[in-house]
C-alpha cells in the first residue's frame, strides 16, 4: 500500500494507493473519525460491481450505509442531479456528522463533493475513485462542480476530500476506453512537471496498457504526487501555479462543449486539446516542433486520438470565453516551453489561433 499526504493543514488528507483495497474502506473511514451514516453515491453499473464489497465494509466498521444510484454519463452532470441526491439525503434524515462516498468515475465524484460542499453548508465526502482519470485527477485536489449549457464546469466549489482511496484492482473491470482515456491525463503530469515521467511512459507503455500492477501503481502514483504537490502550493488558483494543471483543458472543455458531451470522454478531449496547445504553441515560437510532435506521437501510441475537423474558430472562441481561466477577457493558455516546463500566457494572436483550428 502505498500513501500520500496532502497537506493543506486543517484540510489536509491521504491518498490511499493499493490493490485489492477497497474492502477495508470502513476500517480507513473510522480511522479519520467519521462516524455514524455513510451515504454511497453513485451509479447503477459500479454498485453491482463494487457496492456490496464496500457496504460490507461499512457495516463491519460499525457504519449504517445508504445508497443514492445517480444516471451515469457527463450529460447529468447537473444542477437537476444535485438535487435528487439533496431529495435523499433529507429522506435519509443525514446530518452534519454523517458521510458521503463518490464510487465511481470523475462525474460521480465532482456531483458528489459539490453536493457534500452545499448541503447543510458543508459534510464530509470520500473519494473512491474506480476509473483511471479518476484516480489520477479528479479525486485528488478539491475541485468539485457540475456542468451548464454554456460550458463545463462553469458551477463549482473548493472542497476538499477527507480521504481519498484508489484502489487499482478497480482498472481490471474498466473498459477499455476509459482506461486509455485517462491514459492522456498521465500524460500531461509528464508534460507540465517531469520529463523522467514522460520518459518512464515511453519505455513502459506496453506493459501499462497490459495494466501490470507494478507500473500501474508507479504512474498513479507519480500522478497524484505531482498534483498534490502542485495542489498544496495554490490550493484555489490563487497565485496561478495550479492552472498548469490545465494542460490541454482549455481547447479540450471547448471540444466537449461543442460535441454536447456526448462525442468524447474528458480524457480523450483532453488529449486532442494537448496537442492543439502545443502545437499553438510551436507557431508562437515558444516551444521546439519536437516538444509538438513528441506529445502527439506518445498518445497516437496510446491509442488516442489527436485531431479533429470542421471545427469553427469563430464557434471555439466563444466557448472559449465562458472558461474559467478568461481574465480580463483574454482567453489564458496552458503551453509548454519544453517537456517538463509549462507557462500561462494570455499573450497569443488570432491567426496563429485559427491555424491551429484549421489544421487539426
Amino acid at each position: 500500500m502505498e500513501r500520500i499526504k496532502v497537506a493543506l493543514e486543517d484540510r489536509g488528507y491521504d491518498i490511499i494507493i493499493c490493490s485489492g483495497c477497497i474492502k477495508d474502506t470502513g476500517r480507513h473511514l473510522k480511522d479519520i473519525g467519521l462516524k455514524d451514516k455513510i451515504c454511497i453515491v453513485t451509479n447503477s453499473k459500479i454498485n453491482k460491481l463494487y457496492g456490496r464489497k464496500i457496504t460490507e465494509s461499512l457495516k463491519k466498521a460499525g457504519f449504517l450505509p445508504l445508497t443514492i444510484l445517480i444516471p451515469d454519463g457527463e450529460r447529468y452532470k447537473t444542477l437537476k442531479t444535485v438535487s435528487d441526491i439533496y431529495d435523499k439525503l433529507i429522506s435519509y434524515k443525514i446530518e452534519r456528522n454523517s458521510s458521503l462516498i463518490a464510487l465511481g468515475g470523475g462525474v460521480i465524484g465532482d456531483i458528489t463533493g459539490f453536493a457534500a460542499a452545499t448541503f447543510l453548508r458543508g459534510i464530509p465526502y470520500v473519494q473512491a475513485p474506480t476509473t483511471l482519470l479518476a484516480q489520477v485527477d479528479s479525486s485528488v485536489g478539491g475541485k468539485t462542480g457540475v456542468d451548464h449549457k454554456k460550458g463545463k464546469n462553469l458551477i463549482g466549489a473548493f472542497y476538499q476530500p477527507r480521504l481519498v482511496v484508489i484502489d487499482i484492482a478497480t482498472l481490471q473491470s474498466l473498459p477499455k476506453r476509459e482506461f486509455l482515456a485517462g491514459m492522456g491525463e498521465i500524460v500531461k503530469y509528464g508534460v507540465i512537471a517531469d520529463e523522467g515521467f514522460l520518459n518512464y511512459l515511453e519505455e513502459n507503455l506496453s506493459g501499462i496498457l497490459s495494466l501490470k500492477k507494478d507500473k500501474l501503481l508507479h504512474i498513479i502514483k507519480r500522478s497524484c504526487e505531482i498534483k498534490a504537490r502542485i495542489v498544496e502550493e495554490d490550493e484555489r488558483e490563487a497565485t496561478g501555479k495550479r492552472a498548469i494543471l490545465n494542460f490541454g483543458h482549455t481547447f479540450g472543455h471547448a471540444i466537449e462543449t461543442i460535441t454536447g458531451y456526448k462525442k468524447y470522454k474528458h480524457g480523450e478531449a483532453v488529449a486532442i486539446g494537448m496537442v492543439m496547445a502545443a502545437k499553438l504553441a510551436f507557431q508562437m515560437n515558444m516551444c521546439d516542433v519536437h516538444v509538438y510532435l513528441r506529445i502527439k506521437r506518445l498518445l497516437n501510441r496510446i491509442g488516442l486520438q489527436t485531431e479533429i475537423q470542421k471545427l469553427d474558430s469563430k464557434e471555439v472562441l466563444k466557448i472559449m470565453q465562458l472558461d474559467k481561466k478568461v481574465s480580463e477577457g483574454r482567453i489564458k493558455f496552458i503551453l509548454p516551453k519544453r517537456i517538463g516546463e509549462v507557462i500561462t500566457s494570455s499573450d497569443w494572436n488570432i491567426e496563429d489561433f485559427k491555424k491551429v483550428i484549421k489544421n487539426m
